[in-house]
């Protein structure tokens, strides 16, 4: 089950592709997050989607916002794939406990293993104000983000 809108939105330590702690309580606090969760790094549509959210940075960083990006992966394997696609975002891994996170939010997909694609847009009050869910091989669209962002203007 998804997290309800205008509630606190659930918190979490992650580690990112470079090794350092990531807790969401501590972000929000400096600026609001949109937290992206991808089923896997380096498979087609998960590439696609990140390079364009790599070649639209300027919507997140115009609205002042940090963008994570969370999978199960491992920090070795986001670390590589951060570097070979050049992201300008943290990568996070939710490798272990496997998914946990991926779980509070509620788009782990246990029988596979991985979380399906939802992005969840938290204020610096860390509540959660939008959110979008789209299956594993249906990509996000940029527009989706766009209004999800205007949430943090009310």
């Amino acid at each position: 089950m998804l997290p309800a809108l205008d509630a606190p939105a659930p918190d979490f330590t992650l580690r990112d592709h470079h090794g350092a702690t990531v807790t969401l309580s501590e972000t929000v606090g400096a600026r609001p997050v949109v937290l992206v969760f991808f089923p896997l790094a380096f498979t087609g549509t998960c590439t696609g989607e990140l390079c364009a959210l790599r070649d639209s940075i300027a919507l997140f960083d115009d609205a002042g916002v940090e963008l994570l990006a969370i999978s199960v992966d491992s920090t070795a394997t986001l670390r590589e794939f951060a570097e070979r696609e050049r992201y300008p975002f943290r990568l996070l891994a939710d490798f272990w406990p496997h998914g946990e996170v991926a779980r509070r939010y509620g788009v782990l997909l246990e029988d596979k293993g991985f979380a399906t694609r939802g992005t969840f847009v938290i204020d610096r009050e860390g509540m959660l104000r939008a959110s979008f869910v789209t299956g594993p091989g249906e990509a996000r669209d940029l527009d989706a983000y766009r209004e999800a962002l205007r949430a943090l203007e009310r």
